[in-house]
């Protein structure tokens, strides 16, 4: 037993909320870099767009891998953006208005959209134009990924940056090293308290930026069928 299990006798579990909570971390974050591969996809297919798969890198930190979903989410909200400009510049200003009229059916907006992406692409799938829709009426580029890039920057800058995502392949005194420095019971205090306060957060983002997207790739693959 360690000295500081001695001096602190909840130590063991506090190591053990951790291991469990950085878990629950990387699960998150794993999550978070198959959902946006997923848009990454859909929109490289039907929208013309050429956006980068993501990886996480094992052999790198929380920070290092928390900048890469949000430069690939900031690609994805720029390409999105430059969809709608191209729609505005396209359309004629009434028929424009019409993508964002609440009242307007969604099935002549999206006839509507799919017409613009056949002239910008020169020939558009089926579901380019719903695509666009889904995308351009909803709030998954502007509130949901807002969100999630926001938490990812403060887990990225929080205690939770520096320790690498490898972590759990270490042994538990490897593990409190990594995170910690030293085995002192305020600092494994500090530490779970950090990951608790982020996870709730980021867990609750991650689930409506996932299940968003799950919204439109799911229609995709009803019009594929």
């Amino acid at each position: 037993m360690a000295l500081s299990d001695l001096l602190y006798p909840d130590n063991p579990k506090r190591r053990q909320e951790l291991i469990h909570l950085h878990q629950e971390l990387l699960d998150c974050m794993s999550s978070n870099f198959r959902a946006t591969n997923e848009l990454a996809g859909v929109l490289n297919e039907h929208l013309g767009c050429t956006i980068a798969h993501i990886q996480m890198r094992e052999s790198s930190t929380v920070k290092d891998n928390c900048d890469i979903i949000i430069q690939a989410m900031s690609e994805i909200q720029h390409q999105v953006q430059k969809i709608d400009s191209d729609m505005k510049e396209k359309l004629e200003p009434v028929l424009y208005q019409k993508l964002y009229d609440i009242k307007e059916p969604e099935l002549e907006k999206i006839a509507i959209a799919h017409k613009v992406f056949s002239i910008v692409l020169g020939e558009a799938t089926s579901t380019a134009g719903m695509v666009a829709i889904k995308l351009l009426s909803s709030n998954l580029m502007t509130l949901t990924v807002s969100k999630l890039v926001s938490l990812l920057a403060q887990i990225g800058a929080s205690v939770l940056g520096g320790i690498s995502i490898t972590v759990l392949g270490l042994g538990i005194e490897m593990i409190l090293h990594a995170i910690l420095g030293a085995v002192e019971r305020n600092q494994l205090l500090t530490a779970v308290r950090s990951y608790e306060k982020h996870l709730a957060e980021f867990k609750a983002a991650s689930e409506k930026y996932q299940r968003d997207i799950r919204e439109v790739t799911s229609l995709v693959r009803q019009q594929v069928q």
